[in-house]
């Protein structure tokens, strides 16, 4: 595409963006909302400081409603547009790359507005496998800074650290590029840590905390990388002796 042509695309991505969030949101706001109404209107016998106090109760209840709604409807609009991502290389202009955008767009939704409350709770796995990841049994996810959640995979007893990063895609050379990552049974992602596409971390590994782990890194099971950029702990000794 001509810079004109881009310019204009964008926007119009953008729009469409806008009113599908519209509609997502919209559709899960409503069940709280008519709770609300339904509450204040039963309560209309009581005195005035009840209705106020069983109406705010009502507010809070149709937020995690709310939240509930955005998981499922966020989930059936990915199977809806066919929002599996697929390993390989995109330009910009592609559909695969326009999928890509639409997906992580999905999930920042649902991660604004409401993954506070589902982080290491079943629900966030959940969505997690909602959203196209594959997700054994035990997992722990304590962060709302994954992405490319179809290019995921997270074995039985994994855990994704407090504000780790886990990604499966990079900008190259004006190319789009998307990576599974894999994390093995009992595996470690510690806190802070980032870990790039194209990797797989072996049966229970540790990634340290703060370890930034480099494309394509493959880890052997019970090994532990640690540093910037991640190496292994082995490794580290043998360079020192």
């Amino acid at each position: 595409m001509k810079d004109g042509a881009v310019g204009v695309f964008q926007v119009l991505f953008t729009l469409f963006m806008y009113m599908l969030a519209i509609i997502i949101i919209g559709l899960s706001i409503f069940p709280g909302v008519a709770l609300c109404f339904y509450v204040w209107n039963m309560s209309v016998s009581l005195v005035l400081l009840s209705r106020v106090l069983l109406l705010c109760m009502s507010f809070a209840a149709a937020y995690f409603i709310y939240g509930f709604c955005v998981m499922l409807i966020t989930g059936i609009v990915r199977v809806l547009f066919g929002l599996t991502l697929k390993e390989g290389e995109y330009p910009i202009s592609s559909l695969g790359a326009l999928k890509w955008m639409l997906t992580n767009a999905l999930v920042q939704l649902v991660a604004n507005t409401f993954m506070d409350f589902m982080i290491l709770t079943p629900f966030i796995t959940f969505f997690f496998w909602l959203m196209g990841a594959k997700v054994g049994k035990n997992v722990q996810i304590n962060s709302k800074r994954c992405a490319d959640l179809s290019l995921l995979e997270l074995e039985d007893g994994a855990v994704i650290g407090g504000h780790a990063t886990v990604i499966g895609h990079s900008f190259e050379r004006g190319r789009l590029i998307l990576r599974k990552v894999k994390i093995g049974k009992r595996a470690v992602i510690g806190l802070n840590s980032v870990i790039l596409p194209g990797c797989q971390i072996g049966e229970g590994a540790l990634i340290a905390a703060g370890a930034v782990l480099q494309k394509n890194t493959i880890v052997e099971p019970r090994n532990v990388y640690f540093g910037v950029p991640a190496m292994s702990v082995k490794d580290r000794h043998k360079d020192k002796v």
